[in-house]
């Protein structure tokens, strides 16, 4: 086995709206996102807390976000750690939209149903 099979990696998974990080095989961690239009909602992430304080959180965004540029599309940075990613990262700063009262109130009412 060689030791990049033991690297994170990161699987972005639509059929659960997320993408997640996996150490080993196991999930560690995830970001939770919901499609509207050409923008891709980033409303909430969380890593395990056995395997916090890896940098986990850092490489599950920065991959997840280079994944929407990849796709076209657009990033809303509802989710806090999101947002405090994308300060230091203005690599992606062309294709973040700002988190408006109306993106809100779409992210409320779909996640509800």
């Amino acid at each position: 086995m060689t030791e990049s099979a033991t690297e994170p990696t990161v699987e972005r998974r639509d059929d659960r709206h997320r993408y997640e990080i996996l150490v080993a095989g196991e999930r560690a961690g995830l970001t939770a996102f919901r499609d509207r239009g050409e923008q891709r909602v980033f409303y909430h992430t969380e890593i395990d807390d056995a395997f916090a304080g890896r940098g986990l959180a850092a490489q599950l965004v920065g991959q997840a976000l280079a994944d929407v540029r990849a796709q076209g599309k657009r990033i809303v940075p509802v989710c806090p750690y999101v947002a405090k990613y994308l300060t230091k990262h203005d690599e992606f700063a062309d294709i973040t939209d700002p988190v408006t009262p109306d993106v809100l109130t779409w992210l409320r009412d779909g996640r509800a149903a």
